[in-house]
């Protein structure tokens, strides 16, 4: 019988540019177009649902929104293309990830649905030849899907040209020793030269990471020359590609006529053969060395495991800490708790039009996908193990799930998390929880018997302050998520590889020098005047889970480099905090006034920087501004500032003297760093720098004046939400003691710095430690679990 709906599709329109089209997986679950029943994408507003007996999301879809077409997607994957034995194949040489073209590998089916005609699983259409049906099923085909939209296009590291290579004037014209003869003018390097393309000089290169030599004779060059544009021997090819680099704009580049410009040198470009790797080479290279083991000490493979809380993450481009953080937190009770059960009771009453834009729904969806254990298998082509010429078994691993959806909702408007590049995963975590805690405000209402998970990391943090001179005392209490302690560097000789390497430190010892009283410079509002307080941190409350920041780093050429230090444990794993109770205000104890009074208008200056700076030739406004923005300390800082900032329009405008932090500099990034070493969050430091000239030890006095002032209202606004303020007046957490914690988790890197490398997990089950190594999933043996621990970067403890 023919549908009666027909004509209702002809009112539909094919995708516009701007939408997303969910044809590859269900937004709700992470079944797909390669299961049997393939996806329906609905033809109104583009959801994609599943059709599997149990979950069946596409009828819930039709259910919730009445929209009546659907186009059934299925795709099969076709025979790859036989390759000539002979033919090598490509070799990656260029630092992207590659678009292959989806019709060159699979092939789809895909048939109309009307869900008027039978809401419970659907009619067929087999008969409907309309060209404008054809119209908007082609567009929903040919559009860019939602997980293709997420990554926007493959990506890759755009080199172009500057106004330096195309611009480029050449001095002497004369012929270059060749290629085994020439060499580093100011050392015998041959290797790693760079030919300034301006003079013809010889200069080696910066250290490569594939181990190639260099003093940087070609930098120093630059800095004496000025001669912007170099270009690196041995790259050169006949088709006329080298790595260029623009010393002036500190990145790589293109000339567009390098054969002129090296002909100028005796270099003809059609005679040359590329004899070392380019530094896009050398990146890629560098970057495969940092992922972990995945053998044992015997050299045998690594159990793969599947099954329930067992489920892989794929890696979507740079997307392991991601990973690492996500599968920590549903490891956890409170997470499991939240989000897998009561999927089916949110969606029915989700206000949010499509689940693929809703926190919750994509908190459940990555909850089912992962503690469910139905995406847990070997990859489909191959049941288990693959067995290899010299019959030593290869792992099959899971093809484990991509959760692109999630990634792009949690990164929206973030100007970090929403891109493709490696971030700090102790900075996700952060971000994460306020995201979540802000959506949990959001569904409040229609969910009000929810218990919000993220409490569990939530404890008060006592910041104790005490004067030196009439001994009174200020007491605050701050509520954190993660305690983050400094880990120190000391140096104990390197390897035979000559790495560097440092002493071990007890986590018990960190936690000890957390703890420990310090002394600092404070403006006492008792005293009025300027005294040496003591200051020192305890906990008020204990967290359910604990999770502990190791800040393993030293700045390196003003680059945050993380530094290999092991950190031994206690003995089990198992760490008491009793002794780290606080104990607030004690009797006898007398506490220091409240000092409310405005901040100087006139903030004061050092006077031997202001003297210093004065005495090169700056103006007293240039030197004034140099010193609020630097911490007001010394002249050196103050005068790499003004080189930096000597084009600004307003450099020379006064200074504001109002109160007000409207006209104050932006506080700078040490600064901020500073305070929030001492506990503060980013918000009250940067304020309490506004209200104080920029002057970091009267910023210290009016945060510990203003303790419940949470920096949010002079705050300047970002692309990023910040998170909303608890509304209990409580603090999170229990003082009880015992205050006893096992190791649950720990989250490791490898890698120079936390914003490249690689993240892995490990989380302790009841038969052992499992390693999450994006989608691979195996049993971690117990050497490596005790090397890894020592060099973790995050700890996650739970409490016994």
């Amino acid at each position: 019988m023919a549908c009666p709906h027909v004509g209702q599709i002809l009112q539909l329109s094919p995708p516009k540019l701007s939408q997303s089209v969910n044809r590859e997986e269900c937004t709700q679950c992470f079944d797909n177009q390669d299961s049997a029943d393939g996806i329906d994408v609905c033809l109104t507003c583009f959801n994609g649902g599943c059709l599997g007996a149990e979950r069946h999301h596409a009828r819930t879809h039709f259910e919730k929104s009445g929209h009546s077409f659907t186009l059934n997607v299925k795709r099969k994957a076709k025979a790859p293309p036989r390759r000539e034995s002979d033919e090598p194949p490509a070799k990656m040489t260029k630092l992207a990830i590659l678009e292959e073209r989806e019709e060159d590998k699979y092939e789809h089916e895909t048939i109309v649905k009307c869900w008027s005609c039978n809401a419970s699983e659907g009619t067929k259409l087999t008969n409907v030849t309309d060209a404008k049906v054809k119209e908007l099923t082609d567009g929903v085909m040919q559009s860019m899907s939602s997980g293709r939209q997420a990554e926007v296009k493959a990506w890759e590291e755009e080199i172009i040209a500057c106004e330096h290579t195309v611009m480029l004037q050449q001095e002497n014209k004369f012929a270059i020793q060749p290629s085994g003869l020439a060499n580093c003018q100011k050392c015998d390097l041959k290797e790693n030269l760079w030919l300034c393309l301006t003079c013809g000089s010889l200069g080696c290169g910066r250290q490569q990471f594939g181990g190639l030599g260099g003093n940087g004779h070609g930098l120093q060059h630059y800095e004496e020359t000025r001669h912007p544009v170099s270009v690196k021997l041995g790259t050169i090819t006949s088709e006329g590609t080298a790595d260029i680099y623009c010393y002036q704009c500190n990145d790589a580049r293109v000339d567009p006529e390098l054969a002129a410009h090296l002909a100028n040198f005796g270099i003809n470009i059609n005679t040359q053969t590329k004899t070392e790797k380019s530094m896009s080479e050398l990146q890629i290279e560098h970057n495969l060395k940092y992922d972990f083991s995945m053998t044992a000490d015997d050299g045998k493979a690594l159990e793969p495991l599947y099954g329930p809380g067992l489920t892989g993450l794929s890696n979507l481009g740079n997307s392991c800490y991601m990973a690492s953080v996500t599968q920590v937190l549903f490891s956890l009770p409170s997470f499991q708790a939240r989000y897998l059960s009561s999927a089916a009771e949110h969606s029915a009453k989700c206000a949010e039009p499509l689940p693929a834009s809703c926190v919750e729904c994509q908190m459940h969806k990555l909850a089912d996908g992962l503690l469910s254990g139905r995406y847990a298998h070997p990859r489909s082509h191959s049941s288990g193990t693959v067995e290899t010429t010299d019959s030593a078994p290869v792992p099959t691993f899971q093809d484990g799930l991509k959760p692109a959806t999630f990634k792009s909702l949690i990164g929206k408007g973030h100007a970090e998390f929403a891109t493709m590049r490696q971030q700090d995963a102790e900075e996700f975590f952060v971000h994460l929880l306020q995201v979540l805690r802000r959506d949990a405000r959001r569904v409040q209402g229609s969910d009000a018997g929810a218990v919000e998970p993220t409490e569990v990391f939530r404890f008060g943090l006592e910041q104790r302050l005490q004067c030196g001179t009439c001994l009174k005392v200020r007491y605050r209490v701050d509520e954190e998520d993660v305690l983050s302690l400094p880990v120190p560097a000391i140096e104990k000789g390197k390897d035979a590889e000559g790495k560097q390497l440092y002493e071990d430190v007890q986590l018990d010892e960190l936690l000890t020098m957390f703890t420990a009283e310090d002394t600092l410079e404070y403006n006492c509002p008792s005293c009025s005047k300027s005294v040496i307080a003591a200051r020192s941190s305890k906990f008020a409350t204990f967290p359910d889970v604990l999770v502990i920041h190791a800040k393993k780093f030293q700045l390196v050429n003003w680059v945050p480099t993380k530094l290999d230090i092991p950190i031994i444990l206690p003995q089990s794993d198992e760490l008491s905090l009793d002794q780290l109770l606080a104990r607030g205000l004690q009797q006898g104890e007398e506490e220091l006034p409240n000092d409310s009074a405005p901040a100087s208008a006139a903030p004061a200056f050092n006077e031997a920087a202001m003297a210093q700076l004065e005495g090169m030739g700056f103006p007293t406004v240039r030197c004034q501004k140099a010193l609020l923005a630097t911490g007001n300390d010394n002249a050196e800082a103050a005068m790499e500032w003004l080189f930096a900032h000597m084009d600004d329009p307003d450099i020379d405008a006064p200074i504001q003297t109002t109160s007000s932090s409207g006209g104050a500099p932006e506080p700078s990034a040490e600064q901020v760093s500073m305070l929030a070493d001492m506990g503060f969050t980013a918000a009250q430091a940067k304020k309490a720098l506004r209200e104080t000239g920029g002057d970091t030890e009267r910023a210290v006095d009016w945060l510990f004046n203003h303790p419940d002032d949470m920096g949010d209202t002079d705050a300047p606004s970002t692309s990023a939400p910040t998170e909303p303020k608890p509304t209990s007046t409580t603090t999170a957490g229990s003082s009880k003691l015992p205050a006893k914690y096992k190791l649950k988790a720990f989250i490791s890197h490898k890698g120079p710095s936390v914003h490249s490398g690689h993240y892995i997990a490990h989380i302790r089950f009841a038969d052992g430690w499992v390693m999450f190594n994006d989608e691979k999933v195996v049993r971690a043996d117990d050497d490596s679990v005790k090397e890894l621990k020592q060099l973790a970067y995050l700890y996650v403890f739970e409490r016994v």
